[in-house]
């Protein structure tokens, strides 16, 4: 009750705050709201960002491989994407700059069922890896695999689309890679079909950040980004402060979409992957990653870090 008291007064003071010209941002996110992007929706909630005179509009995608295009061609303002994704964007010769970030350790994991044969990368052998999206996934795993001596030619790859547990509960295949650790595990456990995680970051992969916030390097220096950056430093200090009345701020969004127990559990496991300064990134991991990329033949040439990540003061 504490929580939704404070929601109602943040969003009247937000309303008186907010002037007529306020400056519009429009967000497109990478996928439908989830604790992924708690601290962009707790900001608009709590009225941090009108406190800065600021009118965030948040824009769930149609297509998730959509929102840096569109970035990039100038109609939209930001973009919710990953690491991975922006180098080959940069390779494919769009116009895109990393501002800051909202997950900045790795989600993304092979999972397999607990109870299942698979105990370790070197058991999967001779076995069936779904996958939902070529490219990354594919290098993820072949990293993987050859920290047991094995490499993608040893396993028999299947696209399952976006089925990632329930490929693996029906059996189609032996593992699954690209699922999100806060969300897949939780999932599985709650379908009674606890699962196991193999880290990519123990397995051969560099650092990387899972989620970014992107837009044209030509608009990375507005001063309005540099408000709505603040803003989401404040909100993440708020989550981290309070978890549980920030996670019914953040339910208030969407109460009959977000108030479910798959939603309450992956926020308990994604605030600790929270990047805590937005702005602050390790440059050289940057280049670690890109060169991992070069490697795995994702991308030709590495790009020169002054480029592309540019962060408003």
């Amino acid at each position: 009750m504490r929580a939704l008291v404070q929601i109602g007064f943040l969003f009247a003071t937000a309303l008186w705050v907010l002037p007529s010209q306020a400056k519009p941002i429009t967000v497109l996110l990478d996928w439908f709201v989830n604790p992924d992007h708690a601290p962009l929706i707790v900001a608009l909630q709590t009225g941090e960002f009108a406190k800065r005179g600021l009118d965030v509009t948040l824009i769930e995608p149609a297509d998730p491989s959509l929102p840096p295009k569109l970035v990039a061609a100038g109609r939209a303002d930001i973009a919710v994407s990953y690491q991975p994704s922006l180098m080959m964007d940069l390779a494919n010769g769009l116009p895109l700059a990393r501002i800051g970030a909202l997950v900045d350790t790795p989600l993304n994991s092979l999972v397999v069922l607990e109870d299942g044969p698979i105990q370790s990368i070197a058991d999967l052998k001779g076995k069936t890896v779904g996958y939902s999206v070529g490219g990354f996934e594919d290098a993820i795993l072949g990293a993987m695999l050859k920290t047991a001596g094995l490499s993608n030619r040893d396993i028999r790859l299947v696209n399952v689309n976006f089925a990632l547990s329930p490929s693996l509960y029906t059996g189609q295949v032996d593992a699954v890679i690209g699922a999100f650790r806060n969300f897949e595990l939780n999932q599985m456990d709650i379908d009674g079909k606890p699962g196991r995680a193999f880290l990519p970051e123990n397995h051969g992969v560099p650092h990387y950040e899972e989620l970014i916030l992107v837009t044209r390097p030509d608009q990375a220096m507005r001063a309005d980004f540099s408000a709505f950056l603040d803003a989401l430093d404040v909100a993440t200090a708020a989550i981290l402060a309070d978890p549980e009345d920030t996670y019914r701020v953040f339910v208030s969004y969407k109460p009959m979409e977000l108030d479910t127990e798959l939603n309450a559990r992956a926020w308990r496991d994604t605030l600790p992957k929270l990047a805590t300064e937005t702005r602050s990134t390790d440059v050289a991991s940057w280049t670690r990653f890109a060169e991992f990329m070069r490697d795995a033949g994702l991308i030709t040439e590495i790009p020169n870090t002054t480029d592309y990540l540019l962060s408003p003061p």
